[in-house]
């Protein structure tokens, strides 16, 4: 098994191919876009910005460093490595996309997982520069970008596997750079998710409301998998760098936060839904504009 980026890169401009020369990847038009040191390439257009810096900060990304190369969300990474390899010949080459990568946790499991498998070409996109960075210095096999999941920069039907893990999905994007038949791999927060750490930062919770299997046009859904599991955090860094790399940082209050502080451990649940879509032959296509 071998791992290499992903680079049928269009123009986030005008949507043309993109050719690499040299340090800098450029399109017929003209346009250019240099590689960072870090070995990635910027693709987000100010115009596709909806703020000066999007995405998450340099505080967060290294938070979630820390928390995932501690192997805390391991079964997680397993299930989805599971899931994109599944029943795929060794033989066979396999292109798959993160669509909100983060610092590149999932991707860099998904290649130690398919050592025995399949050749891969993976791409891993995220919105925040600082993300992809971090994701680019710690393994520079894949090809790292700064995107948004909206205008993904890559050719209509090209994929193999999408995964849109705790992010935020556009399925009618996924459904475009999917191949007729490609695999898109979610996962989202079950009801229980984290909730010893939810019920100190907020008064009430929601009640629960079950899992349904999403109903996404283009799609077909399959069986999914929910991986469920106790997670002891055992000293107070732990459990500031698990809070720091979830929305709930911005929602708790001051005082919420203190006692969160305090603590030096913290046994949370965590319940995730990782749900198989295959892309129907028939589902949406739209270029790059």
């Amino acid at each position: 098994m071998s791992v290499t980026p992903f680079d049928a890169l269009v123009c986030p401009l005008d949507g043309s191919p993109l050719r690499r020369e040299g340090a800098t990847w450029r399109c017929p038009a003209g346009h250019s876009h240099d590689i960072a040191r870090q070995g990635h390439v910027h693709l987000l257009p100010v115009q596709q910005k909806r703020s000066r810096d999007p995405g998450d900060s340099r505080e967060m990304v290294a938070a979630r460093r820390r928390f995932l190369n501690s192997g805390a969300y391991g079964p997680i990474a397993a299930a989805v490595s599971r899931a994109a390899l599944a029943k795929v010949p060794a033989a066979t080459a396999v292109s798959c996309l993160d669509a909100g990568c983060g610092e590149g946790y999932y991707l860099r499991q998904l290649a130690a997982a398919g050592s025995e498998g399949p050749d891969l070409a993976l791409i891993g996109v995220d919105i925040s520069r600082w993300a992809v960075a971090a994701a680019a210095r710690q393994d520079r096999r894949p090809r790292w970008v700064v995107a948004s999941n909206a205008n993904l920069p890559v050719p209509s039907g090209t994929l193999d596997c999408v995964l849109s893990l705790f992010g935020f999905p556009v399925h009618a994007e996924f459904a475009r750079v999917l191949k007729p038949g490609g695999l898109l791999l979610q996962a989202d927060a079950g009801d229980d998710h984290l909730r010893e750490l939810r019920e100190i930062i907020y008064p009430s919770l929601k009640p629960r409301r079950g899992f349904v299997a999403p109903a996404v046009e283009g799609f077909v859904a399959l069986p999914g998998e929910s991986v469920r599991y106790s997670l002891e955090l055992r000293d107070s860094e732990s459990i500031a760098d698990l809070l720091a790399m979830t929305p709930h940082l911005y929602r708790a209050s001051a005082t919420r936060r203190a006692q969160l502080g305090k603590l030096t451990a913290l046994s949370v649940t965590v319940d995730v839904r990782l749900a198989q879509l295959r892309r129907d032959a028939s589902g949406c296509e739209r270029a790059i504009s």
